[in-house]
C-alpha cells in the first residue's frame, strides 16, 4: 500500500463482523466523554465511517437507563444501524444484561471494555484491570456472546507489562469465547502515552485470530494509516482523538475530501448548535470545553487559542468566541499540539 488512493480503496471494502457486515474499516473509537452524541452527529453528517461507538456505559446502569434522562446511553434513531455501545463492568452477569438490552434498542453491537487504564474505573476492577483477571475476562465474553446475537466487539491494551505474547493469548481467548471482533490499543495499561504504541504487537494480535482486529493508537495523519496497515495487516482503523481534533477526517481518509478553508469555524459552530439540540447550556458549555483541547491542537498558536476559545459560560459565548477567533482561519499545524491530546 504505498498511495492515499490505495489506503481509501483498502478502508473502502467491505468487512463481515459476526452476523452483519460493514462497508467501511474506518471507526470511531469509543471515548468517555468525547464520543457523545453531539459528536457522533456532527462525524455523520460529514460521513466516510463504517462504526461509531459510544462512550463507555455502565454495565449495571444500562438495563434501567432511561435514555430521554441519560448523558450517555443515548442515541438518534438514524445511527442505530451502524453504533456499536461500549460497556464496563466486572461481572459477567451484568455485562450479559446490559448487552440483552443494547440488542434490544437496535444497536449494530455492542463492545466490552478491557481497555480504559482510569484509576477510577480500574479501582472498581474494570476496564483495562479485568485484564490481571485473564479468567474473568473470558468469562465475561463467554457470557455476552451467550446472551446476545448481534457482533461481540472487545477492545483491550496489552495488558500490565509489557509482554506481546499475553496480548496474543488474550486475543485468541476473546476470539475462542465468541468475539466477533477485537480492537487493540498496544501500550501497557500503566502507560498514558507516555510512549509510543507498538504497532508490532498489533502484528501478533493479527496472527493469533482468526476474526477482523482495528488497529489503535497514535493515527494522525493518513501516511500513519498507510503504514499500520502495512506494518500489521489489519483488517481495519480504530481513529479516537485525531476524530476529536478533525470530525471530518473519515472523510478525508477514505472519500478523498479535502476540508475547505472555512473547515475550522464551521466544524467549531455547527458542534455548538448540535450540542445545545441535545443538552442543557450547562452541559452543553462542558461538553464543547472537553473537545476544545484536541480542536485547538490543530492551531499554530493553540494553547493560547483555546484560553480564549473557553472563556465563556455559556453556548452563545463559545459560537461569540469562535466567530471572533476562528472566522479567519488560523494558521495550522499538519501533525496537532500533542500536548492538548491529553
Amino acid at each position: 500500500m504505498k498511495t492515499k488512493e490505495h489506503l481509501a480503496h483498502y478502508l473502502n471494502t467491505p468487512l463481515p463482523i459476526g452476523s452483519k457486515t460493514i462497508e467501511n474499516r474506518m471507526v470511531l473509537a469509543p471515548m468517555a466523554g468525547l464520543g457523545h452524541i453531539a459528536l457522533r452527529e456532527l462525524i455523520s453528517e460529514f460521513g466516510g465511517f463504517g462504526l461509531l461507538f459510544t462512550g463507555m456505559c455502565s454495565a449495571r446502569a444500562v438495563p434501567h437507563e432511561n435514555p430521554v434522562l441519560s448523558n450517555v446511553f443515548t442515541w438518534r434513531q438514524a445511527e442505530l444501524s451502524f453504533l456499536v455501545c461500549q460497556i464496563f463492568g466486572s461481572e459477567p452477569q451484568s455485562m450479559a444484561a446490559a448487552a440483552r438490552r443494547i440488542e434490544a434498542e437496535g444497536f449494530f453491537g455492542v463492545d466490552l471494555n478491557f481497555g480504559c487504564s482510569v484509576a477510577a474505573i480500574c479501582k472498581k476492577g474494570c476496564g483495562a484491570a479485568l485484564l490481571k483477571k485473564p479468567n474473568l475476562a473470558v468469562e465475561i465474553v463467554a457470557a455476552v456472546r451467550q446472551a446476545v446475537s448481534c457482533p461481540l466487539f472487545v477492545k483491550f491494551r496489552t495488558g500490565w507489562e509489557n509482554n506481546p505474547q499475553f496480548a496474543a493469548d488474550m486475543a485468541k481467548r476473546f476470539e475462542d469465547a465468541g468475539a466477533d471482533a477485537l480492537t487493540f490499543h498496544p501500550r501497557v495499561a500503566p502507560d498514558r502515552r507516555n510512549r509510543p504504541p507498538r504497532w508490532d504487537i498489533i502484528t501478533r494480535v493479527k496472527k493469533a485470530v482468526s476474526i477482523p482486529v482495528f488497529g489503535n493508537g497514535n493515527l494522525f495523519n493518513i501516511s500513519d494509516g498507510i503504514e499500520m496497515v502495512d506494518q500489521t495487516n489489519c483488517q481495519g482503523l480504530s481513529l479516537g482523538r485525531m476524530a476529536v481534533a478533525r470530525p471530518w477526517i473519515f472523510a478525508q481518509w477514505t472519500k478523498g475530501k479535502l476540508p475547505g478553508d472555512d473547515i475550522y469555524h464551521f466544524t467549531a459552530l455547527r458542534l455548538t448548535h448540535l450540542l445545545s439540540r441535545h443538552y442543557d447550556d450547562r452541559f452543553a458549555v462542558k461538553m464543547f470545553k472537553k473537545f476544545a483541547p484536541y480542536f485547538c491542537a490543530n492551531f499554530k498558536f493553540s494553547q493560547s487559542i483555546l484560553k480564549k476559545l473557553i472563556k465563556a459560560d455559556t453556548m452563545e459565548g463559545i459560537r461569540s468566541n469562535i466567530d471572533i477567533l476562528l472566522k479567519q482561519s488560523p494558521e495550522t499545524l499538519t501533525t496537532p499540539n500533542l500536548t492538548l491530546f491529553i
